[in-house]
């Protein structure tokens, strides 16, 4: 690490203002701030100072979507693995001849397609999540590297977490292509155009995504993009796309789903589910809750606050399920939180500092308006099951609003108290 940090101080002389390389600082302090401490440190008495910095908040996210990102990894190679090893036993196609590079890599490594085995199925998933993990970084770190120089700026750690919590929330067989165009307009119309890090209103990863959605809905949405497998055809629904399109000529309750699905509860809550990549698991989004709460970075009330709403919204409309025939009316409280993305999201993505309510009262009301429309996303709109992208996003641009009327409410009380 010495010989690195000599070499990064004696190219410094060549990118500083008037340098040789001064266009190139960006790229510079980009790779100097990721390995090291930076060297600024505030002096005096006139400036309240904190350990924490906006690296080391970054980091801490990153840290809290660990389980995510092994899970994104696991679970992706065990719905592979058994897809295959359904189609080698009923005949469909052979083991040995499974198409594409990663299982040309899987044969060669000798691992199989053994979904009871832990190695095989974590490098299957790895082998999925990786290349679109690379494609985000390479493809965001471009845009924030090229205005970070256009503007003189530094490279700050802002595209650290957007660049984690992207590839989580993609299905595994998204093409590459569209991974770079997601995260190009994510990073510069949901973030840059505004400023950068800290002056945009919407969160960018949740941006990406929603461009790729109506962009490209045919590789967003359906039936055979949740399974990564090489085999054409196999096709494994979501949950939510199941209960959605689900038959109500009957009684109608979760086992039209389960039954057909072969999950269970428990099942869904520790992840083994198709789905998105980082969003199946609400047992990792758990662990990631109790470190971003714990360490103060993520908010408690926000998270509390879209959660009652979320399920407050779904046992309104349970109780109704007896006057509708949408079969989206007869899911349980409890399932909502561990099916599709809702437990990612209010871990995650709506406790966005930057995007989310300022205010402690406005936490509690942009949470519950999230939670609240999510619910009626998934519920009422049958074309579209999943509800917490869209939620956080009308949210971003409801907070705002809500800590201006908060804001305004506590200055009227004051001048009232002062008055009397």
């Amino acid at each position: 690490m010495k010989l690195i940090r000599k070499q990064l101080d004696k190219f410094h002389e060549q990118v500083k203002p008037g340098g040789r390389f001064e266009s190139m600082y960006a790229l510079y302090e980009a790779i100097d701030t990721f390995l090291y401490t930076p060297p600024d440190v505030t002096k005096g008495m006139t400036h309240v100072r904190d350990a924490n910095d906006l690296k080391r908040t970054m980091i801490t996210v990153v840290a809290a979507l660990a389980p995510c990102i092994l899970m994104a990894m696991y679970n992706t190679g065990l719905q592979a693995n058994i897809a295959v090893t359904e189609a080698v036993s009923s005949g469909d196609l052979a083991e040995a001849t499974a198409a594409g590079w990663r299982g040309d890599l899987i044969n060669m490594l000798g691992l199989g397609y053994d979904p009871g085995s832990l190695i095989s199925c974590f490098v299957h998933g790895a082998l999925y999540f990786l290349p679109v993990f690379i494609v985000t970084q390479i493809a965001g770190g471009f845009w924030e590297v090229l205005f970070a120089a256009l503007r003189k700026h530094e490279v700050n750690e802002g595209f650290l977490v957007t660049g984690m919590l992207y590839p989580l929330t993609l299905p595994p067989t998204i093409p590459l292509w569209q991974v770079a165009i997601g995260i190009s307009f994510g990073v510069v119309v949901g973030k840059e155009v505004f400023g950068g890090t800290g002056k945009n209103f919407l969160n960018p990863a949740l941006t990406a995504r929603a461009f790729l959605y109506f962009a490209y809905p045919g590789q967003m949405s359906g039936d055979q993009i949740w399974v990564a497998t090489p085999i054409d055809g196999v096709s494994s629904a979501t949950s939510l796309g199941a209960l959605a399109t689900a038959s109500r000529d009957v009684p109608a309750s979760m086992s039209v789903v389960t039954d057909g699905l072969g999950i269970s509860w428990y099942d869904a809550f520790w992840g083994f589910i198709p789905g998105s990549m980082g969003e199946t698991s609400a047992f990792a989004c758990l662990l990631g809750a109790i470190v971003l709460v714990a360490t103060r970075i993520g908010s408690w009330r926000i998270m509390l606050s879209t959660l009652i709403g979320a399920l407050g919204m779904a046992a309104v409309f349970n109780v109704l399920a007896q006057y509708s025939d949408n079969p989206m009316f007869i899911m349980p409280p409890h399932w909502h939180l561990v099916v599709g993305g809702l437990a990612f999201g209010l871990v995650f993505m709506a406790t966005d500092p930057v995007s989310a309510s300022m205010t402690e009262t406005g936490k509690w009301v942009y949470g519950f308006l999230i939670g609240v429309v999510t619910t009626l996303v998934r519920v009422i709109n049958p074309g579209y099951p999943e509800g917490i992208m869209l939620a956080i996003l009308l949210g971003n641009c409801f907070a705002p609003l809500i800590d201006y009327v908060v804001l305004q409410a506590n200055i009227k009380r004051r001048i009232a108290r002062c008055a009397s």
